[in-house]
């Protein structure tokens, strides 16, 4: 007997494809490489990275050297596939042709004593203040010699607010700070700060958000389709009597007779409790809004004066109600609406 989910995550490689596109027109001669840690954004890196390298993709880049090795298994020995948290072992980098970001003087010593075959990035903290090499230090690092520098980066503190101006800061800082390695490939721009204009684009640019439907700005954007599709299905309809609760704490009370459906998605398949009270769901075209707290497994819509039926599915993320919507009402950003989302949840990719 199989068994039949209460949420399912549809994945639209099409609408994957077209944004890829897209942000290859909007970067101009730069080479975008997609970000694809963190399993895609949630969305699957099994699937998804195979998908862009057939679409052209030539570099990846990953957060963690565990992510570096599967993903090597999943697009072969030619795609270049960067480690942003840096260098550790050198011998493992080598074994799989994995290409480190540094980000201290002492991981560019390392990587200097390590196998010559090893390439690298070496990132520069222009303002961020995570990871990287201070401006102030760059000057101090030794020759590469021998070892091959592939990628002189950094990264955008306020890239999604194009007016800040740590922005301008930045690029001037990282222009100054790349100029000590001549020759050598340049990429400071994620998905916002592709949108920035050209002057930020270098040679190559790192999109993540905007691959997989969210803005750059934190807003819709025309050239970017909402990839992943989550819905879940009603499970039980309630009438509800004026004065009535619903849900934990009894936090919401009815004000007048209604309707309810209770439905098959929780925190525990990743969606944020915070989506309640100002979150919706999208049921049968209609909006409408959750009453109640979001549970582990469950959290209720008002449905009254719909003909709504068991089994019966409700849109909480996609076409209707787009991935940047969803995580305003959450009190959140996209990115982690995508990444939030739980094992529980079946994904079928078409």
């Amino acid at each position: 007997m199989s068994a039949s989910p209460t949420a399912r995550l549809n994945i639209d490689l099409a609408a994957l494809s077209h944004n890829y596109a897209a942000l290859k027109r909007a970067a101009g001669s730069a080479e975008v490489a997609p970000v694809v840690k963190a399993d895609a954004y949630g969305l699957g890196m099994a699937a998804v990275a195979p998908y862009l390298a057939r679409q052209g993709a030539r570099t990846f880049f990953v957060a963690r050297l565990a992510e570096g090795l599967a993903l090597r298994t999943l697009v072969g020995v030619d795609p270049v596939i960067y480690v942003l948290d840096g260098l550790t072992d050198p011998s493992a980098f080598a074994a799989q042709r994995l290409r480190p970001v540094l980000n201290t003087a002492e991981q560019f010593q390392l990587w200097l004593q390590g196998p010559s075959n090893v390439e690298a990035a070496v990132h520069i903290d222009t303002g961020m203040n995570r990871l990287g090499v201070r401006p102030d230090e760059v000057a101090a690092l030794p020759d590469p010699g021998q070892h091959r520098l592939a990628l002189v980066m950094s990264h955008l503190a306020c890239g999604d607010e194009p007016n800040h101006p740590l922005n301008a800061q930045q690029l001037t800082a990282f222009r100054a700070a790349a100029d000590r390695f001549p020759g050598v490939a340049r990429s400071l721009a994620n998905s916002p700060g592709i949108y920035l204009g050209p002057d930020y684009g270098f040679d190559l640019v790192r999109p993540g958000i905007c691959l997989y439907g969210g803005g750059p700005f934190g807003l819709a954007h025309p050239d970017i389709q909402p990839v992943a599709h989550l819905s879940a299905r009603v499970l039980q309809i309630r009438d509800l009597k004026a004065g009535e609760s619903v849900g934990y704490g009894a936090t919401f009370v009815a004000e007048r007779d209604m309707t309810l459906a209770t439905i098959g998605l929780g925190y525990a398949d990743g969606l944020l409790r915070s989506f309640a009270p100002s979150g919706f769901v999208t049921v049968q075209g209609e909006r409408r809004p959750l009453t109640g707290r979001v549970s582990m497994d469950v959290f209720t819509v008002d449905v009254t004066g719909m003909h709504v039926g068991d089994r019966t599915w409700v849109e909480v993320l996609g076409s209707s109600q787009n991935l940047d919507e969803v995580a305003a009402a959450a009190g959140t950003i996209g990115y982690e609406v995508l990444t939030r989302l739980g094992a529980r949840v079946p994904r079928h990719y078409g």
